[in-house]
């Protein structure tokens, strides 16, 4: 019984993180079918980030405000899937794009409030926050081959069925997850703008998003580099299969690895490096195999980098704001970061006549944001009121 609450949210994390895989890896392809150009699907696909930097805060503050994240993570779940109705069942490409950004504000937060439930469930009861949170990349792989295959053998316009019924099974599962008690101080609004404006935490998202920025641009941009090498559909599909199941393992062993170093600090300075190193690779690929490849490198680097941080921040971040830290942090890392790699890549891509180009760049960006953090660390940052050289 006492592990009951791990096993609901590790469910719970699974097909919530399968429904995004559907949206995440197919839609851009059934927008297409559906006659929309590639500049209407870009911005379609960069309306969620954009929504994220506003929802995700709004939300976590929601959450730190009435002291729960069981019925926030409800009431968006349930959103979702009443708004899956009208986004599958819209045709103009402005109605689309109104529904689009309505769909992703309720998404979005779901899978940040769900990593904030696992890191105190983790801490409750007693095991690592990446054993619990590997179920959602379990989920995200397997369904990106799963679906694939399915899409594969009845056409696209299925897609909408597998998303709500992954979505109906997650809001399902909701039910059963149980609610962390949160911290019993009253807060409001100009209290957790102060928390979350601190210099020490705003210097710590900037020079991180220099790594994730990168991120980022190869999430929107690997699928067309792929291509660009002369890959198929099925390529891009097990490109990602591999990335998504070695961040399962990062995230299944963090256990035995986070202990190799005292401080979390030292994981992340490395997993930048280890992130520069990666794109460097990436730019000198001639043929689509040596992405797949390379693709395991995907959880020595975003696995260890995104664990890291997140347990950075929160150590760091007071309990009664620690799920409006949370999202901001998350904004920065997906919303923010989503929005600069995704235009950003696309304006080298076009300016060089090539990805190769712009993962070189994205080698030389990660590599400034390791030297970024190396600095940070040393300094410490002493006038914040917990300095990250304690974590």
């Amino acid at each position: 019984m006492k592990k009951q609450p791990v096993l609901f949210l590790s469910l719970f994390l699974f097909f919530f993180h399968s429904s995004v895989a559907m949206t995440a890896t197919f839609l851009p392809s059934y927008f297409q079918e559906k006659g929309l150009s590639a500049s209407e699907i870009g911005w379609l696909m960069a309306i969620g980030p954009f929504t994220a930097l506003f929802s995700q805060p709004f939300w976590g503050y929601m959450s730190d405000k009435y002291k729960t994240v069981k019925r926030i993570v409800m009431i968006c779940s349930g959103s979702l899937v009443v708004m899956s109705f009208f986004l599958f069942q819209a045709d103009s490409f402005w109605m689309l794009l109104f529904i689009a950004a309505i769909f992703f504000s309720f998404q979005s937060p779901i899978g940040a409030l769900g990593d904030n439930l696992s890191q105190k469930t983790a801490v409750l009861h007693h095991v690592q926050f990446g054993q619990i949170r590997m179920w959602g990349s379990v989920g995200f792989a397997l369904t990106s081959l799963l679906g694939g295959f399915i899409l594969g053998q009845l056409g696209l316009g299925y897609l909408f069925y597998l998303f709500l019924t992954y979505a109906i099974i997650t809001f399902v599962v909701i039910q059963k997850i149980s609610d962390v008690t949160a911290s019993s101080k009253i807060i409001n609004i100009k209290e957790a703008a102060k928390v979350v404006s601190r210099p020490a935490f705003l210097w710590f998202l900037l020079i991180i998003m220099l790594v994730t920025i990168t991120h980022r641009a190869n999430d929107m941009f690997i699928g067309l580099y792929i291509t660009e090498l002369g890959g198929t559909e099925s390529q891009i599909g097990l490109a990602w299969f591999m990335g998504v199941a070695s961040e399962a393992m990062i995230f299944m062993f963090s256990a035995y690895w986070i202990r190799l170093f005292k401080r979390k600090m030292t994981f992340v300075i490395t997993a930048a490096a280890l992130y520069g190193l990666r794109w460097m690779l990436y730019a000198l690929a001639a043929e689509p195999l040596h992405i797949i490849l390379l693709q395991p490198l995907h959880g020595l680097t975003f696995g260890i980098f995104y664990l890291c941080t997140f347990q950075i921040v929160t150590k760091i971040m007071p309990d009664e704001f620690l799920a409006t830290g949370q999202m901001v942090f998350i904004s920065a890392f997906f919303g923010l970061s989503g929005i600069i790699g995704s235009l950003g890549g696309g304006w080298i891509i076009d300016w060089t006549g090539g990805a190769a180009a712009m993962y070189q760049l994205l080698g030389w960006l990660a590599f400034a944001g390791c030297i970024g953090l190396v600095f940070y660390d040393q300094s410490g940052r002493k006038k914040d009121q917990t300095s990250l050289k304690k974590v």
